[in-house]
């Protein structure tokens, strides 16, 4: 017996546990047959029955206590062999009611038994999963009582005929009994391995998932490179150009540039909302605000094509509310882009409502409407199936991946909230988004960003000369650009009191991206050092001073991140020196990850000059002013 305990201790532990489950139903099982049978039996009897029956199911649940509990998962020494014992006594215990049946209620009683005793038997079957001592020791004692069913027939007066008849019954149904423990075992086991098996898969797959989300990553942060090279070197062009057709080619190079970003940013959402990767936030932001910049931002291409557009309802949308703002824009441009690219004449309307909730909550609805060619019902059925042009040749003549209402739906139920789209067929087409968004939590809005002519002031002081396109503004004693103007003019080490340019260290693991901010800096008159990697740029900062560092994130070796908690945990003379992240990686963690490790603000790549002088003002001023543009873009 204990042999056979311990060879399959996981099977006598499932069993054992089984029972315990099946507890309430044994003692229910005992006292119904007490009640039921008490008139054939008397009733004292049936009471002295019923009572012994719940002292050994006291006496069961006491002798497997410890593998019921999990304090251990196979019961040893002397106790396992008193447990082994309680199972059969249980069983025989059960079954003696029997006997009872046949002496005091003749025939009839005879019958009532057989019914009592089947019953038990297959009860024993279904609770004893997997371990065939359990299932031996359960329906072993109610058989011996079946075997006895031809002598009490016997002595009934039953013929020789129904006696053989009952004894075949009775070999017939512990054959039955014994096949059917056979199947359901042999299910269990089949059911575990595929438990087993679909969770190897799903781990098989969970682990392709964060490969692929790492490839994607990595290719993410690879493609941003040359893609800031190019709006850079772009930029630089355009602003160089002495003629017409300089600034056109230089534009269109630009354009390119942009539509790559487009079409790479949209990849990488899809790639992380397919994979459950993304994420929304709840920050405090001024709405009002956020709808009228995205509105004046599409207003110059919807000139641009000759179109009108309008905003409607603007007055009735709440000033301060808690959501995604950066997800929120993300999903309203990708709507007016939608509605620009496909209206060639007429107008695109923005319908603003909102409302307060049961829930005290602003209620919000953005509908997007616009005079274009409309769609049929089987194209609107498609619409938000990535990659699904809807319509042949519209790739090929607008461009795109046919994944911006995709994501924007995704992104919309993320914030808890509805995207739909309605569209007749040379009308025009209604996309409306539902939102619902809490109060925030103060009332007071976010501090507006730098406007151009503080960037300009900004710039000039950083260049020590007049700035060639425009003069530098007067600012008001006291004001944001005032205080940027002041901190950039005075360099905490100058200690020769002599004006200098300012002192930067670029450190990025490609050597584009150095060029790149390079090129954006040099015009500004800035003393640039450069550095390949995170070791090289702990050597230099040992060796030299600097007002300003910008650190790629993902680099060989030594990263970004670490790169600046050792600059910070070093004594050196830049352990204060502010550090502005660039990086691909601008999810909430990433961000986060950065700030944690000491870096100061960050850039997302690709980098454009309007991208590198916001971060700059934003860093040498202190404040957070240039977080929606830096958010914005990325």
């Amino acid at each position: 017996m204990p042999k056979a305990y311990a060879d399959t201790p996981s099977e006598w532990t499932d069993a054992i546990r089984q029972r315990r489950k099946a507890l309430l139903q044994r003692l229910s099982m005992g006292a119904a047959c007490a009640l039921v049978f008490s008139p054939l039996i008397g009733w004292n009897f049936g009471a002295m029955w019923v009572t012994g029956y719940f002292v050994v199911q006291l006496i069961d649940l006491w002798l497997f206590e410890p593998v019921n509990s999990g304090r251990v998962d196979q019961i040893r020494g002397p106790r396992l062999y008193a447990a082994a014992l309680s199972l059969f006594l249980n069983a025989l215990y059960f079954g003696s009611l029997s006997i009872p049946l046949w002496l005091m209620g003749g025939a009839m009683g005879g019958v009532c038994a057989a019914m009592l005793l089947t019953s038990a038997t297959i009860y024993g079957v279904i609770n004893a999963p997997r371990s065939r001592v359990v299932l031996a020791l359960t329906i072993t004692p109610h058989f011996l009582y079946l075997g006895a069913t031809p002598f009490f027939m016997s002595a009934f007066g039953a013929s020789t005929a129904y006696t053989t008849a009952a004894a075949v019954a009775v070999m017939v149904f512990a054959t039955y009994c014994l096949s059917t423990w056979v199947r359901m075992n042999a299910a269990r086991t089949a059911e575990g391995q595929a438990r087993i098996e679909a969770d190897l898969k799903r781990s098989e797959a969970e682990r392709i998932m964060e490969s692929r989300s790492a490839f994607l990553a990595a290719v993410g942060h690879d493609l941003r490179t040359p893609i800031s090279a190019i709006l850079t070197g772009a930029a630089e062009l355009e602003r160089g150009a002495t003629d017409a057709a300089g600034r056109s080619q230089a534009q269109l190079i630009t354009d390119a540039g942009v539509m790559m970003k487009a079409l790479l940013d949209d990849l990488l959402d899809h790639a992380k909302l397919d994979a459950g990767h993304m994420t929304v936030e709840a920050s405090d932001f001024n709405l009002r605000a956020l709808l009228s910049q995205t509105a004046r931002f599409w207003r110059g291409p919807a000139r641009t094509k000759g179109l009108k557009l309008r905003v409607e309802g603007a007055a009735n949308i709440p000033t301060m509310v808690r959501g995604d703002p950066m997800r929120l824009r993300q999903v309203l441009n990708n709507l007016l882009s939608n509605a620009m690219k496909f209206t060639e004449t007429g107008s695109v309307t923005l319908k603003l409502s909102a409302w307060t909730d049961e829930l005290s909550r602003h209620a919000l609805l953005i509908e997007i409407k616009d005079t274009g060619p409309g769609m049929a019902p089987d194209q609107v059925t498609r619409l938000f199936t990535p990659f699904d042009q809807i319509a042949e040749g519209i790739g090929s003549r607008y461009g795109g991946t046919g994944l911006g209402l995709a994501i924007s739906r995704q992104l919309a139920e993320l914030m808890g909230g509805r995207l739909t789209a309605r569209s007749t067929q040379g009308e025009g087409s209604s996309f409306t988004l539902a939102l619902n968004l809490v109060e925030s939590r103060t009332s007071t809005p976010p501090p507006t960003a730098l406007d151009q002519a503080g960037r300009d002031a900004v710039a000039c002081v950083l260049n020590r000369r007049p700035d060639p396109v425009r003069p530098v503004p007067a600012v008001p004693a006291g004001t944001e650009a005032d205080r940027v103007i002041a901190d950039t003019a005075a360099p905490a080490d100058d200690t020769d009191g002599e004006d200098r340019p300012l002192r930067v260290l670029v450190v990025d693991d490609h050597d584009i991206n150095r060029r790149a901010i390079q090129l954006i800096l040099q015009p500004l008159g800035c003393d640039i050092a450069t550095a390949a990697d995170g070791m090289a740029a702990l050597r230099i900062c040992e060796a030299s001073c600097f007002d300003l560092i910008f650190m790629d994130v993902r680099m060989p070796e030594l990263d970004g991140r670490e790169t600046t908690r050792r600059l910070r945990a070093g004594q050196g003379p830049n352990a204060a020196v502010p550090v502005i992240a660039v990086t691909a990686d601008t999810s909430a963690d990433d961000i986060a990850a950065c700030m944690a490790a000491g870096m100061t603000y960050f850039v997302p790549k690709p980098i454009t000059p309007a991208l590198l002088l916001g971060a700059i003002s934003h860093t040498l001023s202190g404040s957070g002013a240039a977080d929606d543009e830096a958010i914005a873009a990325a």
